[in-house]
């Protein structure tokens, strides 16, 4: 039987987890979105062109406010970073400085 040294492993907040609920599918229809706004665009509509380009930073902002979000939940900036495919650094030196 083996038992856990409870001062050398941090507790989770129980509030820190949360059950992933369909995800993958709402990811793939925003890219869907986005794609498609992509091809209207394309397809001679200039006037849809700055709002494709605002998307950009509408997006970048949601991503600030996830990451914000998710660190006042819980999750440490090498939880994120692991998450994005980045250092825990680059993570808390992109979005760290964040209110």
């Amino acid at each position: 039987m083996s038992t856990v040294k409870k001062s050398l492993t941090p507790a989770v907040p129980r509030q820190c987890r949360r059950e992933v609920v369909e995800n993958d599918e709402f990811a793939a229809f925003a890219r869907r979105i986005i794609r498609a706004h992509g091809r209207r665009v394309a397809t001679g509509d200039v006037e849809a062109l700055r709002d494709l380009t605002a998307l950009s930073a509408d997006l970048d902002r949601a991503i600030s406010e996830a990451v914000i979000g998710l660190r006042a939940f819980g999750y440490s900036w090498a939880e994120i970073g692991s998450r994005l495919g980045i250092s825990r650094q680059a993570a808390q030196q992109r979005w760290g400085d964040r209110p």
